[in-house]
């Protein structure tokens, strides 16, 4: 998986689309004569954020590949603009002061470990994002929340635990399973404006 630059603004675009369209009640347009990427499967997730503080306001993806991105990246939109059980849905006056992120993301890959205490040495701040799954509970942080947070590994593990609503120490148990993912992260640098290539390391978000 990788998106050009413009790949990744034109996604950016098409979740801002969506969201001022559910948002003003107004219908989705239709998206046509895309790259040939947005007709791949792709799990996506679309991330609004309030400008300038950059407090969450909402966050809904697809973490698997089992839709092409465009279909992805409309559903994750709505969902994120109306559905996030954490929020209230976004009202129309709050659409000039929200940013909306796109994060792409490749297919997870479960952790494999003869010891679970051996996960942590398994997962790179900055580039890992992780899903925790155990029976009908599953979690999921995007790799740029770690780095956000400042957290190291089993910081991140055990938030994701929490995430999917269990133990933040669940991750040491044997049924539990953890996987890891990355992704391209495209982004407004403020409402409506340029979209840019979010780049994060251990240290830093740019």
């Amino acid at each position: 998986m990788k998106l050009t630059n413009s790949e990744g603004e034109i996604a950016v675009k098409i979740a801002r689309k969506v969201v001022d369209s559910v948002v003003l009640g107004k219908k989705i347009p239709e998206f046509k004569d895309l790259p040939k990427v947005f007709h791949e499967k792709m799990g996506a997730f679309v991330t609004l954020e309030t400008y300038p503080n950059r407090e969450l306001r909402g966050c809904i993806g697809i973490p698997y590949p089992v839709y092409p991105l465009i279909e992805a990246l409309i559903e994750a939109a709505e969902g994120a603009a109306l559905h996030d059980p954490r929020f209230p849905p976004v009202k129309p006056d709050e659409l000039m002061n929200i940013t909306v992120e796109v994060s792409i993301l490749t297919p997870p890959i479960k952790i494999e470990v003869k010891d679970k205490r051996e996960l942590p040495k398994k997962i790179k701040i900055g580039r890992d994002g992780l899903i925790v799954k155990r029976g009908f509970y599953q979690g999921l942080l995007l790799p740029q929340v770690a780095v956000e947070e400042g957290w190291d590994p089993e910081t991140f593990l055990a938030y994701t635990c929490w995430k999917a609503g269990l133990p933040g120490d669940c991750w040491l148990d044997d049924e539990t399973e953890v996987y890891a993912f990355t992704a391209e992260i495209f982004s407004e640098e403020k409402p409506y404006g340029s979209i840019v290539r979010r780049k994060i390391d251990e240290h830093c978000s740019i």
